[in-house]
């Protein structure tokens, strides 16, 4: 009985697997379709709150100067003077005299989150009825803001992607791409696609008129993770979030094993205290419960528990890498040990979620059970 159990499990839990992989294909293979003219979009302004400097912000801060939308305002936000983005914006904004951007400095502090802290002078000067919060470590194609807009519906409240990690440097580096791509956001797009669409706070475009009728950009404080509570907010006005098709990059570079855990730990603990009915099944979303599932139960295929589980696991990361080049997602040769070290540590970070509340931010020491204050970013 008990092996018959487990072969049942790991063979539900890889055809779920392969759906959603399905079902992530489809929307990035269907975003491949022209999309409406740039004339049909309305004037949009972008707020990009900075905070510090990684090796790709030049890079990342530059493509939102050269997005082909012709009426885009753009307002960068930072807490401090001093900080050390803001000659690099500056040094854009002169670069480019064209383009309708100011940067923004001041730290308004009224909710606990940081990053929010940081926008709600943008938003408040925001000259356009639609409004995209992007982080800083976002890289925008040019069409950018068409493929935003080309997910929203009457029925849309907010507009959101999930960061694709892409120009890894490094093992941990490729650990970071297997957490962002053909799981976070294989899952995210699957859900969506099903109608249960979460926010993320890297993308999102807001009809602004919504969110201020709600309250206005403070609404976004209620909650310690500003994409959970802007998907609370959009659910409770009998609306939708919806996920653009083909999500947007974030380049990488060099990380570090530490650097992993700890912001997959802060992931764990925000989705744990804000949704933990979903967050609680997480644990048996990776490769290792089934694995082991399939090794138990292969005396019912007359096959022993090492074959049983190796051959589940060419099934379950070779559809993983065809979701990856089918994406045009980052694939390496070593990406299947990745995906292996991924799911290895899934677990770990599934408890390390449950049993702590504190996280540091951008070096502001934080917790998902009571506010706090400081300045950061994702």
């Amino acid at each position: 009985m008990i092996e018959w159990t487990a072969l049942v499990f790991a063979a539900v839990a890889t055809l779920v697997h392969i759906v959603s992989a399905l079902m992530s294909f489809r929307r990035v293979r269907r975003a491949s379709s022209a999309p409406a003219p740039l004339s049909a979009h309305p004037p949009v302004t972008i707020l990009r709150p900075v905070c510090g400097l990684d090796p790709f912000d030049e890079l990342t801060l530059r493509t939102t100067f050269e997005l082909a939308h012709p009426h885009v305002e753009l307002l960068f936000c930072s807490a401090r003077e001093r900080d050390a983005a803001v000659p690099l914006v500056r040094k854009l904004i002169a670069e480019y005299p064209h383009i309708d951007a100011r940067l923004l400095i001041g730290d308004d502090k009224s909710t606990p989150n940081p990053k929010l802290n940081n926008i709600i002078k943008g938003w408040s000067q925001a000259k356009h009825g639609w409004v995209v919060i992007a982080d800083s470590n976002v890289l925008m194609p040019r069409d950018y803001v068409s493929r935003l807009f080309s997910a929203m519906r009457r029925d849309t409240g907010l507009v959101c992607s999930p960061p694709i990690g892409s120009r890894p440097s490094g093992f941990w580096a490729e650990v970071e791409c297997a957490f962002l791509n053909t799981y976070q956001a294989r899952w995210q797009l699957a859900a969506d696609t099903i109608g249960f669409g979460f926010a993320q706070g890297k993308s999102m475009l807001w009809r602004k008129d919504l969110l201020d009728g709600a309250g206005g950009i403070r609404a976004l404080g209620v909650e310690i993770a500003e994409d959970a509570a802007a998907t609370k907010v959009v659910r409770a006005e009998g609306l939708r979030v919806r996920l653009v098709d083909a999500p947007f990059e974030q380049p990488l570079g060099t990380r570090s094993r530490p650097q992993i855990l700890d912001r997959q730990i802060r992931w764990a603990r925000l989705r744990r205290a804000t949704f933990p009915l979903c967050y609680a099944p997480e644990l048996l979303s990776g490769s290792v419960a089934p694995l082991v599932a399939a090794a138990v139960g292969a005396p019912v295929l007359d096959l022993d528990g090492l074959s049983a589980a190796a051959l589940l696991a060419v099934v379950w990361f070779g559809t993983e890498a065809l979701l990856a080049r089918g994406a045009g997602w980052h694939c390496s040769p070593i990406s299947p040990v990745a995906w292996l070290v991924r799911d290895l540590a899934l677990p770990f970070v599934w408890l390390k979620g449950w049993t702590g509340d504190g996280f540091t931010w951008r070096g502001n020491d934080m917790t998902v059970a009571e506010p706090a204050t400081g300045q950061g970013r994702a």
